[in-house]
């Protein structure tokens, strides 16, 4: 049987719940170096699942505001590297946004949504104001988590990647993409809307990770008026979504779901 993408076999011996010593395989996630770059000068290292690289790196110029929108990316190429893979963006220097190409160092963990980032200044970005779009419902959140298991193969297999997806006003998934980094799982949905046409605004995301504030910069650059994760957010994304006119979503008990306006 093929492994699937996102994952590798490893053997071990049998626990608790399995034949004693016997012999088990188990599905993990990769966690590869990938390496951006723009126009060829490299730009930040982030570790991430190797898999829709291309949705990761349009996603993450948008939603770091490197560029304004997703035309103003001319190509994406990956290639293999020694030690990881290496995505290069092309993009007219002219349509690169001011200030973007922030001094990063050269390593991003992918539990992490600042790392990288060379001063205070840089690590907090006031969000861009976000139109309603539509009049959110903890119903609709409701059905997109219940159908979130079904979008989330990569999790099946290795139990360890979160999930962005995306979700139409009524709560049906349309798009999901899955990462070990909650903040590249976002960045990759963000990326495969961009690449089908989707605008940002016609939805709402959830996720399966906790909502921190770099998530809410993500959403909020790119239009994204709802962003449900499963958990509560922290004071500080809850303040930068108000600020933009966001709505934040998370689940309460059982299978209910409470609206931070």
């Amino acid at each position: 049987m093929p492994i699937p993408a996102g994952s590798v076999a490893v053997t071990g011996k049998g626990g608790q719940g399995t034949a004693p010593g016997g012999a088990v395989t188990w599905l993990l996630a990769e966690e590869t170096p990938v390496a951006i770059e723009y126009n060829r000068r490299s730009h930040a290292v982030m570790m991430a699942t190797p898999a829709d690289l291309e949705d990761f790196a349009l996603g993450f110029s948008l939603c770091e505001d490197i560029v304004a929108v997703a035309d103003d990316v001319e190509a994406v190429t990956v290639r293999t590297a020694t030690n990881g893979i290496v995505v290069n963006v092309d993009v007219d220097p002219l349509r690169l946004l001011r200030g973007s190409l922030r001094r990063r160092s050269m390593e991003g963990r992918s539990g992490c949504g600042i790392c990288g980032v060379d001063s205070l200044g840089n690590a907090v970005r006031d969000p861009r104001p976000v139109a309603p779009g539509f009049r959110p419902s903890a119903e609709a959140v409701a059905a997109a988590f219940a159908r979130l298991p079904d979008h989330q193969p990569m999790n099946r297999d290795n139990r360890s990647v979160h999930a962005a997806a995306w979700c139409d006003p009524a709560g049906r998934i349309l798009m999901a993409r899955e990462d070990v980094g909650r903040h590249n799982a976002l960045d990759k949905l963000v990326g495969g809307l961009a690449r089908a046409g989707i605008p940002a605004g016609s939805g709402f995301a959830v996720m399966t990770s906790r909502c921190s504030f770099e998530l809410v910069q993500k959403a909020a650059a790119v239009g994204i008026p709802l962003l449900a994760t499963m958990s509560a957010p922290t004071a500080l994304a809850f303040d930068l979504a108000r600020a933009a006119g966001m709505t934040l979503a998370a689940r309460s008990r059982a299978d209910g779901v409470l609206l931070f306006r």
